[in-house]
């Protein structure tokens, strides 16, 4: 219970500074716009960089299913350029 008095110590001190001086609003503005922008780096990182092993099975999976929709594509095409050739 005291980390929580301690918690509030602090807000109430940072919401102080804010409503005497607005340059420490603008501060803490600012501060909070580059946490947000680190933390969407972070989760873009995570998400997408193939480095990431997860990232990478996901690709290859992808990359699994269109080239097996490619293949599926062209066999079916040669199929029908084959038959429309030998009706003729």
């Amino acid at each position: 219970m005291n980390s929580v008095y301690l918690y509030l110590l602090i807000f109430f001190c940072i919401a102080y500074l804010i409503a005497t001086d607005e340059n420490v609003a603008g501060l803490v503005a600012y501060s909070s716009h580059l946490l947000r922008l680190q933390c969407e780096k972070i989760k873009w990182i995570i998400l997408n960089d193939p480095r990431n092993p997860i990232v990478r099975w996901n690709i290859e999976q992808r990359s699994y299913k269109l080239a097996k929709e490619i293949q599926d594509e062209m066999e079916r095409r040669s199929k029908t350029t084959n038959d429309n050739s030998t009706t003729d």
